[in-house]
């Protein structure tokens, strides 16, 4: 780990008491409330630990009056760009991905490579028009492939993936103030 990712984590580690001293939270669901959900002065509920996408980081929470399924993409070493599960299993059934008819409005990426860290923020609705969620438990994807501005793919459909997804995608600088104006807007918040 880097020396500027070391200072991050460790900065994050110290929030990890906002929730409560016994929770195990990813450093990137604490760096996200300590400089996204903070300043913006969203309320976040305590987050609850999918187990079944442990892997990923996988979280679910409110934000104020928003469903919140949060991830953590990993870094692939054959491919550009990050790769994230997005699906979930019904009791004992096969694995699905998530359909529009299910309560959740917001689906955040989370984003790192080296000093680089930031996040998709996906209304369920742009997922479903892109046929990532299903409809009515047709279509959708159980997985995607995430682009960071800091990738640079060559293929042209991933090009093409990455134009339609940086629209959604907040940076987090490690040492500059966060664009607090696109948090809010990408988080639905006027506050």
């Amino acid at each position: 780990m880097d020396e500027k990712n070391r200072d991050f984590s460790e900065a994050c580690l110290s929030n990890q008491h906002s929730w409560t001293s016994s929770d195990m939270i990813h450093s990137d669901l604490l760096a996200t409330k300590d400089l996204i959900y903070n300043p913006c002065r969203l309320d976040c509920s305590r987050p609850r630990q999918e187990a079944q996408n442990a892997e990923y980081g996988a979280y679910v929470f409110n934000l104020n009056a928003l469903s919140i399924r949060f991830r953590v993409a990993k870094l692939t070493p054959t491919k550009i760009g990050q790769f994230v599960t997005l699906w979930e299993r019904i009791g004992e059934g096969p694995i699905q991905p998530y359909d529009v008819s299910d309560p959740v409005d917001l689906f955040v990426i989370s984003t790192r490579e080296g000093s680089n860290l930031g996040q998709f923020i996906f209304p369920k609705a742009v997922l479903c028009d892109r046929d990532i969620v299903s409809k009515e438990g047709k279509g959708g994807k159980r997985a995607i492939r995430v682009y960071p501005p800091w990738d640079k793919p060559t293929s042209r459909q991933a090009q093409k993936t990455q134009d339609w997804q940086l629209k959604y995608f907040l940076e987090i600088p490690m040492n500059l103030p966060i664009d607090m104006v696109r948090a809010q807007t990408l988080y639905g918040s006027k506050s």
